[in-house]
């Protein structure tokens, strides 16, 4: 039998993936390494697991275990079987009070710190990643971060782990039981874990290396520390497995001990003359207490200088200069006060460029941190076209940091590479470097050997520091563990591989590799791609907000498989190419919501929608495009027609039964995709009477313009009032006018021809509405207000596709979605009458891009008791209309956020865009609402 075969007996058939595209997708992570899996599978429970190893032990395949695919140095690819734990592994837990919290490999650091942000809480590691990285590679690679250095880090921070061997054994740390169980069913492991602490304990150089390695960040090879931290085997084996990277064992589950996160945080961006002077201040600011302190080289600065909201400082600092972003916390404001008035005293004896300003405005924080987490990924954003980015992680003696620096800039030099950039965590002497390189030529990979060689030399043999502080060995220092660790250490780490995992079958060639040159073997390839998309480095950043990453693909494998298309073509391999175009069609371009949320998490901004959107527009037919056109300049009559076609169809469900149009459109869309499903969430079509309403002589006027989705289906269930009527309601109440957008019957804000890449259909739509609104509103003397959050993000995009004249006219346009117009309007002059107890939201996309989601619970706080935005809220999937082209995608989506609504028992249901709220009252149940209506119910 072949292996997909053998996966499905293990496996029900839908958790195996091996189509062409998902290995191809599949075989790269953030690092530069590249490796295509025989196949990924999606197993949800530990007998599922068991059932995998004891596969993989029977068929000689290797096995891998992945989470949020985040590692740096190729430890999470693999030519054998990839299990990707990100669907199904993303339970948490917060326990005793939040001392301590319990999660499963597959969910994110930054979804655990969520759960304990409530108490004051957080997990200790604390990576660049956090947001993208899951729980299984935060342990395995023993992360730390910014804050927590060594005392934080995973290894010190683990109360319990649960865990499962090659052999299908599963033992759990928090079982005293299981202490026995383990000596009595692995013998052989266990002795030799006990010959191994006894060689470590008789030979005193050794364990002196071993306690001051771990002093500072160190995750080259195995925890060694373990040995001498724990006496029982199943405790010092289970330390073992934070920073193994998966060659060990499964970790299936673990109970973390929490820390404080500090309530009260003062944050400044410190710049010095040069990097060595810089270097001078860390040891100061870290005796006068500060948790967190950056550095970034000039070049690194440069990368993100023209960000919205960097100082422009930063823009006219000499070549010379750094940075270091410094951050006081504790836990009142006076203590905060006093602890940096303490180093403000001392800035005499430093050489800053200017006197440094710190905040305690959280948004400016989070935009600080957000810029420092996405440095890498910035950096790689510049590099030259086809180049791949390499991250290097090494640490040094933070006494000896500003030379080591000048050493590794001179090894920059050396080996020319002149766009070499130096950022890290200066308090633990940790340093990321950046240099980017092609790989498309002997004498190029040469030169990328040559160069970790002499890395190598210099922080071992001259500074004694650490080849990896917090990246991982992974395949990228795999050469190199016996050099820092010396043979007998090495023979020690390679004799606990072999106890465990004889067959050399979890994660081979990682930490434990014999070839020499191992670094240098399975380098990616990153050729030129689309523009939209080309600066990717493949972080993964992107992930976590994408709406289709559990059904089809996300955002960065979408690039992947971009990029593969073009490494096929040059190789002239026309059959794969076939296979691989056509698999993207649906996984890539069909089941794409283009929703832009990808870019919200991306440090360089990139929508992948964007690439979507264009390759669609390649994707029509010049008859496609006529028909796009023709409905553009026939608006009225599309819409009409839109009305027609729901009244027909609620009338064939009273007559036939509720779900006849539900089985009419389904038997039809398996004969032709793009014909819709119906949803018995469409609403009825209301009546549209709409006229101008003067509500008082001196009151505010705005442009109305009800939406064309709201002119079709703009009825709630058990509303007495359509959404036009709750909007007029709300109008009339707070003495504002309103004048109805000229011409209302053909408007359309271009969002359906924009997401489908009609590019003609939407030049004319956006330039058609540019100019009703700009006569509706006197020449933008008044704001346009329109009732679909999407809508008006679609309106402020639409700049681009303008003429000249029309974009003069854009920029003197007010134009607002329902949630600006209550939290200016109205909000601050009508006091809530009748506040309901509990309800629940669901912030739409456009409000994450637009940045007003915080005015979205502002309003819904001051009519409401309690207001709960769920932890998983997200991207619905419905892009419009794609959930009715392809439903599934909508289900995938709103699956985590309508488990953790379905624990709710709340008065309301509420967002601002009429499909959202369709997509989340099927996913859930109960009845999602326009905020407008709570509105109206309070006033």
């Amino acid at each position: 039998m072949s292996l997909s075969t053998d996966l499905r007996l293990i496996l029900s058939p839908e958790k195996v993936k091996d189509k062409y595209i998902d290995l191809v997708s599949y075989a790269s992570d953030a690092g530069f390494y590249y490796l295509v899996p025989r196949a990924i599978v999606q197993p949800s429970t530990e007998t599922e697991i068991v059932n995998l190893l004891s596969y993989a032990q029977k068929s000689q395949i290797p096995i891998v275990f992945r989470g949020g695919g985040t590692s740096l140095s190729g430890q999470c690819i693999t030519d054998g079987i990839l299990v990707d734990l990100g669907k199904f592994w993303n339970k948490v837990k917060v326990e005793d009070q939040a001392e301590t919290v319990r999660v499963q490999p597959g969910i994110t650091g930054a979804m655990v710190n969520a759960h304990l942000k409530r108490f004051s809480r957080k997990i200790g590691p604390d990576p660049s990643s956090i947001n993208a990285a899951m729980m299984g590679g935060i342990l395995s690679n023993n992360a730390s971060g910014m804050c927590c250095g060594v005392a934080q880090n995973s290894y010190h921070t683990i109360k319990y782990i649960r865990f499962i061997l090659p052999n299908g054994k599963v033992y759990s740390t928090e079982n005293p039981d299981d202490y026995t169980k383990f000596k009595q069913e692995n013998e052989n492991l266990y002795q030799e874990i006990i010959d191994l602490r006894e060689q470590i304990l008789r030979n005193e150089a050794l364990k002196s290396k071993i306690r001051a390695k771990y002093k500072t960040k160190n995750t080259v090879g195995y925890s060694l520390n373990a040995f001498l931290d724990y006496e029982n085997p199943l405790d010092i084996f289970a330390h073992l497995l934070i920073g193994g990277e998966g060659t060990l064992a499964f970790i299936a589950e673990a109970v973390m001990n929490t820390v404080v996160d500090f309530p009260h945080k003062s944050t400044g961006l410190l710049y010095f003359k040069d990097i060595f002077s810089a270097c001078q201040a860390i040891e100061p600011l870290i005796a006068c207490g500060a948790m967190m302190v950056e550095l970034m080289d000039r070049a690194s600065l440069r990368s993100v200088q023209d960000m919205d909201g960097m100082p422009e400082i930063v823009k006219t600092l000499p070549s010379e200069a750094a940075a270091l972003l410094v951050e006081f916390q504790e836990n009142s404001e006076e203590n905060l006060d006093q602890t940096v008035a303490r180093f403000t005293q001392q800035l005499s004896g430093f050489y800053l460029i200017e006197e440094p300003q710190f905040t305690k405005e959280v948004k400016q924080q989070a935009f600080y941190w957000k810029v420092r987490k996405g440095l890498f990924p910035a950096v790689g954003a510049v590099r030259a076209s086809g180049t791949t980015v390499i991250l290097e992680d090494v640490a040094f003696p933070v006494a000896h940091l500003g030379q080591a620096i000048i050493d590794i800039q001179g090894l920059f030099q050396k080996f020319n590479y002149l766009n070499g950039i130096i950022f890290g965590h200066a308090k633990d002497g940790n340093i990321h470097f950046v240099v980017t390189q092609a790989f498309d030529s002997p004498e190029e990979t040469n030169r990328y050997d040559l160069f970790i060689r002499d890395v190598v030399d210099l922080v071992v043999n001259k500074y004694n520091g650490s080849l990896k502080a917090e990246h991982g060995t992974g395949r990228n220092m795999a050469p190199f563990v016996a050099t820092e660790w010396g043979e007998e250490a090495y023979e020690i780490m390679k004799r606990l591989k072999k106890a465990v995992d004889p067959q050399n079958l979890l994660n081979p060639g990682v930490i434990i590799n014999e070839k020499a040159d191992a670094h240098i073997h399975h380098l990616k390839k990153m050729p030129k791609v689309e523009d939209e998309v080309d600066r990717c480095i493949e972080c993964g950043f992107c992930e976590p907000n994408c709406p289709s990453k559990n059904y089809t693909s996300s955002p960065r494998r979408r690039i992947v498989t971009r990029r593969v298309l073009e490494n096929l073509k040059a190789e002239n391999k026309i059959e794969e190419y076939n296979l691989l175009a056509n698999q993207f069609q649906f996984d890539g371009l069909e089941t794409c919501a283009v929703d832009g949320l990808c870019a919200v998490n991306c440090p360089v901004d990139i929508n992948t929608g964007d690439l979507v959107k264009k390759l669609r527009v390649s994707n029509h037919s010049k008859f496609e495009e006529w028909i796009a056109l023709a409905a553009a300049k026939n608006f009225g009559f599309v819409v009409d027609f839109l009305r027609f076609g729901i009244k027909l169809s609620h009338g064939l469900n009273r007559f036939f039964g509720k779900n006849t149009m539900i089985s009419i459109t389904s038997t039809l869309h398996k004969i032709n995709s793009s014909v819709p499903v119906w949803s018995n969430q469409i609403a009825e079509a209301p009546e549209v009477r709409l006229k101008n309403q003067d509500s008082s002589l001196n009151g505010t006027s705005v442009v109305y313009f009800p939406s064309c989705i709201t002119r079709m289906m703009g009825t709630y269930q058990n509303k007495q009032k359509s959404l036009m009527e709750t909007f007029y309601s709300i109008c009339k109440k707070s003495d504002i006018n309103l004048v109805i957008l000229n011409d209302i019957q053909n408007a359309c804000c271009g969002q359906i021809f924009s997401s489908k890449g009609f590019s003609s259909a939407f030049e004319y739509t956006a330039n058609d509405i540019l100019e009703k609104m700009w006569r509706s509103s006197n020449e933008g003397q008044l704001p346009i207000v329109i009732d679909v959050s999407s809508c008006q993000y679609t309106l402020k995009s639409i700049l681009p596709v303008l003429t000249h004249e029309n974009k003069a006219k854009f920029h003197k346009l007010k134009i607002l979605d329902s949630i600006d117009f209550i939290h200016e309007y109205v909000m601050p002059y009508q006091n809530a009458v009748n506040r309901k107890n509990e309800i629940v939201l669901h912030p739409v996309c456009s409000l994450q891009k637009l940045k007003t989601q915080d005015k979205f619970v502002e309003i819904a706080k001051a009519y409401a008791e309690k207001v709960i935005v769920p932890l998983n809220a997200g991207c619905c999937g419905m892009a419009g209309d794609r959930g009715f082209l392809v439903p599934e995608l909508t289900a995938s989506a709103t699956f985590e956020e309508a488990n953790e609504v379905k624990q709710c028992s709340a008065e309301g249901y509420y967002s601002s865009t009429k499909t959202c709220e369709m997509a989340m009252s099927e996913a859930i149940g109960v009845n999602y609402e326009s905020i407008l209506y709570l509105i109206d119910e309070a006033i």
